[in-house]
């Protein structure tokens, strides 16, 4: 008996499915830019839950306040943290040299200090670690 239901079940099943199969395809030859538009948008809403989700349920820092325990330790200078505080505004090596009335080399200089101290090897790194230790917004 049970057998019998089971295989009525399995044969509607898939039948119910290949009709829907025909119905999608039938769909997509009369509207097929409809369609994908559709399938865009759900795409698009799907990820704007998802990053909305992951910004939203990051907990509050608190008020910042500068580290001068972790500026000493690491033996950063404040031109330094100046110079950091410009990478992470995102300037080049030339503006911040104009805007700091250095050279690019004393920039340069600078950021390889900055890397060294920081035990990073890239200016997102360093940003990221000088965040993680309050040494900049």
């Amino acid at each position: 008996m049970w057998r019998t239901v089971l295989t009525y079940g399995v044969v509607l099943a898939a039948g119910a499915l290949g009709l829907r199969w025909l119905e999608y395809r039938l769909l997509m030859h009369a509207h097929p830019v409809e369609a994908y538009f559709g399938i865009f948008a759900v795409a698009c809403m799907g990820l704007g839950a998802w990053v909305a989700l992951r910004v939203r349920g990051r907990p509050d820092p608190g008020p910042y306040r500068f580290n001068r325990q972790a500026q000493e330790s690491l033996g950063v200078s404040e031109r330094e943290i100046e110079v950091l505080a410009l990478i992470a505004a995102g300037h080049s090596n030339k503006d911040i040299a104009r805007r700091l009335a250095v050279s690019p080399n004393t920039v340069k200089t600078h950021v390889s200090n900055l890397f060294e101290k920081l035990h990073v090897q890239r200016r997102t790194e360093a940003i990221a670690r000088a965040r993680e230790l309050r040494l900049i917004r």
